[in-house]
């Protein structure tokens, strides 16, 4: 049910279907001119044929449920027959309407136009001869049972069958062409609406006329009703016949047509009108077909015209295109055809070759030719005309240009069926680039020979068994030998220029090579002309063949007894140098230029205890597997991070760190490394140095400590010292303003109040409030109060000061120090000791609240220039303060042991330089402490 449902053909679509249904009833009901058998003309047939031949087959059911409706409200408007009569009927009907459009389906391919002879004799013989059968048998039957209007069965059925039939022709494809056209436009010219409207005009003059009876038979109309079949086709066929068909309903119901008239004429005239409609329906879709296929296949004929004219369009702009000279040749050898790249090579057409007296071949030849191939060519296209033999020469043709160009000319016969030659068909390839190569090649080689012979160079060549054939000029006056020298009475070859102790090995390499094809290359001593011998370097490679055969053996003899001989010294050197590294009292190590070891001395491999050879093959490059096991753990990421600095730039590298020696022992080393460059700047070698400095390292830790100690008892000293100052300063007119209170509570308590000696108690109160206030004032001055001596220079060197201070301190607690000081700072009045306690101060806080940091612990530094004032901020990434602006309060600490005056110490000191401190929180953690320092203003002329 649900699948019925879902293939609903839209409702307005379904009433429009009724509604013509109904008035196809309503007609049919005007066209029954025999009263006694109410059977005639039956439009709905040919309208329910259509609906169903164009819906999808899901959607019938729909379709015939609208009819049934529609059926029943026709029956109660114009039929009034029993309602079984009516049902039985419409079942006719129905079956009518799917088995045609069934048929029809089957039979044509989808959508059915009626646009070929074909689909028209089809649609004619299934939907209107063969599908009426089914109505007609059951709506005779059923007239017949029921005794409706006295019909017979055999009375019945003709007109019966023949009205559906007339219906289907008529009906059926107006409908086919409105709701297949429904919402397109009908590609008219001005000129075809024109022949329309006076071929409407026409076709309902000779139908008034025809049918009214002024004319002497109704076939009249057939001129103008094939006019419009054969120039609109179906459509304008569908028109004229419901035009027709509408026409003589008029005429009839008027009683004016000749198909009216007396009771006894009436069942011929109802036969002769049936007959009429269907006639000229079947004439004129039979026309109409027939006219649309003429147009298609002009149509076609003219498309496959335009396709061969594009294709030959096509085959000559490819010949053209071909990056060839293409030509042609009759089968006597005249040229007709030059493609567009010959023409622009030669300046010259097919057609400017025509010279009086000649032919277009001799003439062609004749201006192209160079005037001493031109014979040759001449020779050669006249043997393959004659022999019907393929053509293929090589010569010299003119371009445009005059130049003369080499070209390969090819050229074979294209035969018919019986094996005649029809014509020539040539190709040109310039080929004057690979002659002149070809040209250029041999006497390069003759070039060749005359070098080899003036090279100083000692080259020989022998057959491939090994006997010699060869030796240019130098080789004869160097050695003092000739060709005959070499070789031996057997024919085999001489090594009498060898030194005695080296020919044994010379002459055994030699055979290997001989014996296997492989190169020769042998160092040994070679005579000379003055009996002296001299270091030589001999090669030979062997020249083959296309198939690998050995065809030659080449060989050089290069002196490099100077070669040799400096190569001794300097291994000499290099063994006094590795023994001078050997014994130096520092552990040395030398790196490729990325960084990669490649050389220890031995007390570096005894302090590591390892080889460095056993670094390969761990999956790791020897420098990270170096530092992954011998920097202490704390150390490495540091150490890890300015190696990678100084391989990058090529600075210096200089830095102290742990390194774990072969019993397990971390020690202080002092590593310093330095770039070696060769005459370009290009580094070609780190060398490394380590000094161990653990001792030194533990005597400055333990200096350090002595003095924080000593640091940590002046602090406490002073804070003592500090308190009871304070206590006794203060504790004076705080005493007063105690017992003042207490008296002015009582004078107020008293009945009555004594108002004027409480305000006199309240004036001592006040008084003795400044006087705790002045105190304060005092003491906080001693902090600002100092003897200052303050000069003017840049604050980086000020900052370099500082952090060499804290360097050490940095490296024991693992904190990095990113600095970043921009250049050109502008000179600031400052008290040198004061700005440095500053920093000292802020870099130290730093580091303290990154103690619970486990990693990532960097100090960042920066100075910059903000308008008129230079701005340094110190930067940490730890957990950050929770009062920014009461750390700045004296005696505020964040810290279990700390006095909380450093903050308060530093703001001071920082204002009374004409500048500002504050803090600013970090994100997402750490916090930064900024203060400006105002820069000299420089005087202007």
């Amino acid at each position: 049910m649900m699948r019925v449902w879902s293939h609903r053909p839209q409702f307005l679509h379904l009433g429009f279907f009724i509604v013509a249904y109904v008035l196809g009833c309503g007609f049919a009901q005007s066209l029954a001119i025999t009263p006694i058998t109410g059977i005639s003309i039956w439009p709905p047939s040919g309208l329910f044929i259509a609906t169903l031949v164009l819906a999808s087959r899901q959607s019938w059911p729909w379709w015939v449920l609208g009819g049934f409706l529609a059926e029943l409200f026709s029956n109660f408007l114009w039929f009034h027959s029993p309602l079984p009569a009516a049902f039985l009927i419409y079942i006719g009907n129905t079956l009518e309407a799917t088995a045609g459009a069934w048929l029809v389906n089957r039979t044509l391919k989808r959508p059915v136009r009626l646009e070929t002879l074909q689909e028209v004799l089809a649609f004619v013989v299934l939907g209107a001869g063969i599908a009426p059968v089914i109505s007609a048998t059951v709506g005779s039957a059923t007239l017949a049972w029921f005794g409706m209007q006295s019909q017979t069965f055999a009375a019945a059925w003709p007109l019966w069958w023949i009205g559906d039939a007339t219906g289907v022709l008529i009906v059926a494809p107006l409908a086919l062409v409105l709701l297949q056209n429904w919402r397109g436009k009908t590609q008219l010219s001005a000129a075809r609406w024109m022949e329309a409207c006076v071929l409407g005009v026409i076709f309902l003059g000779v139908a008034a006329l025809s049918l009214s009876g002024y004319l002497p038979f109704a076939y009249i109309i057939m001129p103008p009703l094939l006019w419009a079949a054969v120039r609109f086709e179906v459509r304008g066929a569908a028109v004229s016949l419901a035009l027709l068909a509408l026409v003589t309903a008029v005429f009839t119901i008027s009683g004016a047509s000749q198909f009216a008239g007396d009771v006894e004429s009436q069942k011929h005239n109802q036969i002769t009108l049936q007959l009429f409609l269907a006639i000229s329906a079947f004439s004129a879709l039979i026309v109409a077909a027939i006219s649309r296929q003429h147009q298609l296949a002009l149509l076609t004929l003219r498309q496959s015209v335009e396709a061969l004219r594009d294709r030959e369009g096509e085959l000559s702009h490819l010949v053209d295109m071909v990056p060839s000279h293409v030509w042609r040749l009759t089968p006597d050898g005249e040229p007709t055809f030059f493609n567009k790249r010959l023409s622009d090579y030669l300046g010259l057409d097919v057609v400017d070759y025509d010279q009086p007296g000649m032919s277009r071949l001799a003439a062609a030849i004749a201006t192209s030719a160079h005037p001493e191939d031109a014979p040759g060519i001449q020779e050669a296209i006249g043997h393959s005309l004659a022999t019907g033999k393929p053509f293929s020469m090589t010569w010299r043709v003119r371009r445009a240009d005059g130049v003369y160009r080499w070209v390969e000319s090819r050229a074979e016969p294209l035969r018919d069926a019986a094996g005649a030659i029809l014509h020539w068909y040539g190709v040109n390839v310039d080929i004057d680039d690979q002659v002149t190569a070809q040209q250029a090649l041999r006497d390069r080689e003759r070039e060749l020979r005359q070098l080899i012979d003036a090279v100083p160079a000692l080259i020989w060549s022998t057959t491939p068994e090994g006997t010699p054939s060869y030796i240019n000029k130098p080789l004869m006056d160097t050695v003092g030998i000739t060709l005959e020298d070499l070789t031996a009475p057997d024919a085999s070859r001489s090594l009498a220029d060898v030194h005695p102790d080296d020919r044994p090995v010379v002459e055994q390499a030699l055979a290997r090579s001989f014996e296997t094809g492989t190169a020769f290359a042998r160092t040994y001593r070679q005579r000379r002309s003055d009996g002296g011998y001299r270091w030589t370097d001999g090669r030979a490679e062997p020249l083959r063949d296309e198939s690998g055969g050995i065809v030659q053996w080449y060989g050089v003899c290069v002196d490099i007894h100077d070669l040799v001989t400096a190569q001794e010294a300097l291994r000499e050197r290099e063994r006094f140098l590795w023994q001078l590294v050997e014994t130096l009292p520092a552990m040395i190590d030398c790196a490729a230029p990325d960084g990669e070891p490649v050389y220890r001395s031995q007390q570096l491999r005894e302090f590591l205890g390892y080889e460095l050879e056993e670094l390969d093959g761990t999956g790791k490059s020897r420098l990270a597997g170096t530092l992954d096991a011998g920097v202490h753990p704390d150390d490495v990421v540091g150490v890890k991070e300015q190696y990678a600095h100084s391989l990058a730039t090529g600075e210096p590298y200089a830095r102290k760190h742990r390194l774990r020696r072969f019993d397990g022992q971390y020690r202080w080393v002092d590593t310093r490394a330095a770039p070696m460059r060769n005459s370009e700047g290009a580094i070609v070698q780190w060398n490394v140095t380590y000094l161990d400095i653990d001792g030194e390292v533990r005597a400055q830790e333990e200096l350090r400590l002595a003095q924080e100690r000593l640091a940590r008892a002046s602090q406490a000293a002073s804070l003592a010292e500090l308190s009871a100052s304070i206590a006794h300063e203060v504790n004076q007119p705080l005493a007063a303003v105690v017992a003042n209170s207490h008296a002015c509570q009582r004078w107020l308590m008293a009945e009555p109040p004594n108002l004027e000696r409480a305000q006199k108690t309240v004036e001592r109160i006040i008084r003795d409030a400044n006087s705790a206030a002045d105190v304060v004032s005092r003491i906080r001055a001693l902090f600002k109060q100092s003897v200052e001596t303050r000069t003017s220079t840049t604050l980086g060197s000020v900052i370099a000061e500082a952090l060499n201070l804290m360097a050490e301190e940095a490296v024991r607690r693992r904190v990095r120090l990113d600095v970043d000081v921009n250049r050109d700072l502008p000179l600031v009045a400052l008290d040198r000791v004061h700005i440095q306690q500053v920093l000292v101060n802020l870099i130290r806080n730093g580091m303290d609240a990154m103690e619970s940091v486990a990693h990532d612990r960097v100090l960042a530094l920066r100075v910059r220039v903000r308008g008129d004032a230079v701005q340094t901020e110190v930067s940490d990434r730890g957990p950050g303060v929770a009062s920014p602006e009461k750390i700045f309060e004296p005696f505020f600490t964040t810290k279990e042991n700390g006095m909380g005056m450093g903050l308060a110490i530093c703001r001071s000191i920082v204002e009374s330089h004409g500048g500002r401190l504050w803090v600013e929180k970090n994100e997402p953690h750490g916090v930064t402490f900024i203060f400006t320092l105002p820069a000299e203003v420089k005087a202007t002329a």
